[in-house]
């Protein structure tokens, strides 16, 4: 048996139970891992609470994201051995149990190895941002060299990850955020900084980019496209990856005369060779020190339903991380 947090029906952070099930069983090509550090995601409570459909089975072990160390590997699994420290950031979709568990059971092809000396926690809590924010740039927004790129809430989990992406691949960044987050935002990359609070956000973008903006992100989820497609380019892409329940106007007389266009992903349908791009642009970073969450706040496992009651509340800065840790 192993302690797990589940969930028996959808609904309300309530519904969430932490007590034992069964440990379970890697097939030919699945790792079992020994899980240290599960991260909390919106996507989680979306799945939790019902306005995500995907299969599953009750009882059903929530969470996306887990670090931690292989603790037997299936006959068909030559990539890693007992002991490797490892991530995985897409459990708990499509059939597949979730990470919030003592153990978890992973298929070989979506686990990935801890780079060298890098902290468990810290890396757990990048992994649903980061491979947010690299399939955003470059699988669907197909970033090139010296494009201009709008990232508006950039402080924030996915936004500083996209900045910081983007300056790396050689792109000129505009960021949107609070005055207290200018100067994090200019280390990340960002080339401009607008405060969110201007009364001409607008007008300070187009001061910055005359010639219109090649690529534009809303982490916020309010997907004001209107604005952001006048904004925007020949050929501009504006990439939605939040706000579910948004429903903006759509201008689509500006969007087909200029050959501008708007695209939505969800990082839940990304396929297993995707994840694994951005699982290696990640460890590059993780790697060399550059990618790094701004604030970590532990919890232990028994406290999942607090966690995703904090989360919808909005009373979470930076991640909330589960600890499979007593100590935690």
């Amino acid at each position: 048996m192993m302690g797990a947090a589940y969930i028996e029906e959808f609904g309300s952070p309530d519904v969430i139970r932490y007590g034992d099930l069964p440990a379970p069983e890697p097939g030919p090509t699945d790792v079992l891992v020994d899980v240290t550090a599960v991260s909390v995601n919106h996507v989680d409570t979306f799945v939790r609470s019902g306005a995500w459909r995907t299969p599953l089975t009750f009882p059903f072990v929530i969470g996306r994201d887990l670090a931690g160390t292989v603790a037997a590997v299936g006959p068909g699994v030559h990539r890693f051995r007992p002991g490797d420290r490892v991530w995985c950031n897409s459990l708990g979709h499509d059939g597949r149990q979730g990470a919030a568990a003592e153990q978890a059971v992973v298929p070989v092809d979506r686990l990935y190895r801890l780079p060298e000396g890098a902290d468990p926690y810290e890396t757990v809590a990048l992994a649903h941002p980061a491979a947010t924010a690299y399939l955003g740039l470059f699988t669907h927004g197909r970033l090139r060299a010296g494009e201009t790129v709008v990232v508006c809430g950039a402080a924030g989990n996915v936004g500083s990850a996209l900045v910081l992406m983007a300056a790396t691949a050689g792109a000129r960044v505009i960021a949107t955020a609070s005055a207290r987050d200018a100067e994090y935002c200019r280390a990340l990359g960002a080339d401009h900084v607008i405060d969110y609070r201007d009364p001409d956000v607008p007008g300070r973008i187009r001061d910055a980019a005359p010639a219109g903006v090649d690529l534009c992100f809303d982490t916020s989820g309010a997907n004001d496209l209107e604005t952001a497609v006048d904004l925007l380019a020949g050929r501009g892409r504006i990439v939605l990856l939040a706000g579910m329940r948004s429903r903006p106007v759509l201008p689509v007389g500006p969007l087909y005369l200029r050959d501008r266009s708007v695209l939505g992903f969800a990082i839940s349908h990304a396929t297993v060779g995707e994840l694994a791009e951005a699982a290696s642009a990640i460890n590059r970073l993780v790697a060399d020190g550059s990618l790094r969450p701004r604030a970590i706040e532990r919890l232990h496992l028994s406290e999942a339903a607090e966690a995703h009651r904090r989360l919808e509340e909005g009373k979470v800065h930076g991640k909330i991380v589960l600890s499979t840790d007593t100590a935690a």
